[in-house]
């Protein structure tokens, strides 16, 4: 078994779909179904089910993935280890945040480190907390950044910075009026919400929590995938929202939102890795920089 029949395994395992595999991996289709095939036929196992243009996995391949993404995340860190055997600092460093993170608060920290050390090959993906923390955990993400907490022994959190969610509204909406919001206003209102997985939706739960008030019964109207989404659709119909305070500044100062009295507590920033895979000199010095320029 080569790392490139492992490569192949795992992509069309994660796309379910030869074509979009194989343009991922920079391959022909058949060049790809020739890889499973082989692997198939070499150990005697079924990996995926053919269903007309679809394929499915079997229980088989959904036992086997973890292991081949931790082998392919062993060779990447060994790999790294070597190349930095050599003079400067140089490879590569894949970061991964939740949206809020990516789009309004860690992208001038990466341009400087990018200024710095030209050499790394730096990528930023974007997903939600859940999606940033399992990255991490399966070796796709050398760091990650969440707001908030995640349960997880095997990652390393460290609060790197601060931020704080509030209720908005359209101006027209009956709480633009300036009062103050009490916990059972909560339950008048129709709610545009991120979707399950999401920090901000997970803090908010929280702090209401807190409050006394059962989430569960919200009303909510929309839940969308995006904060750009869930701006749009608070401005545009009679519905409350809670977003970063980074997020809604420039709506808060044209007048497309307004600000509701609803205070909550600020929630934290976290830089996430894991515990025991090989730390590289790219993401050492990316965590100095973040943690004395974001602290």
């Amino acid at each position: 078994m080569t790392l490139e029949q492992l490569r192949i395994f795992v992509t069309v395992a994660e796309h379910e779909h030869l074509t979009r595999a194989a343009g991922m991996l920079h391959l022909t289709p058949s060049a790809v179904s020739s890889a499973v095939r082989v692997l198939e036929e070499r150990y005697g196992a079924t990996l995926f089910h053919r269903v007309g243009r679809r394929i499915e996995l079997t229980d088989a391949a959904r036992e086997f993935l973890p292991a081949a993404r931790a082998t392919l995340a062993s060779a990447k860190a060994a790999e790294l280890a070597l190349s930095e055997l050599g003079a400067g600092l140089r490879g590569s460093l894949t970061v991964q945040a939740s949206q809020t993170i990516a789009s309004y608060w860690v992208v001038p920290f990466l341009a400087r480190y990018h200024d710095v050390h030209p050499a790394i090959d730096l990528r930023l993906e974007i997903g939600n907390t859940q999606s940033v923390a399992q990255a991490v955990l399966e070796g796709e993400a050398d760091i990650g950044f969440i707001e908030g907490a995640i349960d997880e022994p095997a990652l390393s959190s460290r609060v790197v910075a601060h931020d704080r969610l509030i209720v908005v509204v359209a101006p027209g909406h009956a709480w633009a009026d300036g009062r103050e919001i009490r916990a059972y206003d909560i339950a008048t209102a129709r709610w545009i919400m991120r979707e399950a997985g999401s920090g901000t939706r997970s803090a908010f739960e929280s702090a209401l929590t807190a409050r006394g008030v059962d989430a569960a019964a919200l009303n909510v109207a929309l839940v969308l995938p995006s904060n750009e989404a869930v701006r749009s659709a608070v401005r545009a119909g009679p519905y409350a929202t809670v977003m970063s305070e980074l997020v809604a500044g420039p709506d808060l100062q044209a007048g497309r939102l307004v600000r509701v009295g609803f205070d909550m507590p600020p929630r934290a920033f976290r830089l996430l890795r894991h515990k025991e895979r090989y730390r590289t000199k790219a993401s050492i010095m990316l965590e100095m920089a973040i943690t004395q320029e974001g602290g």
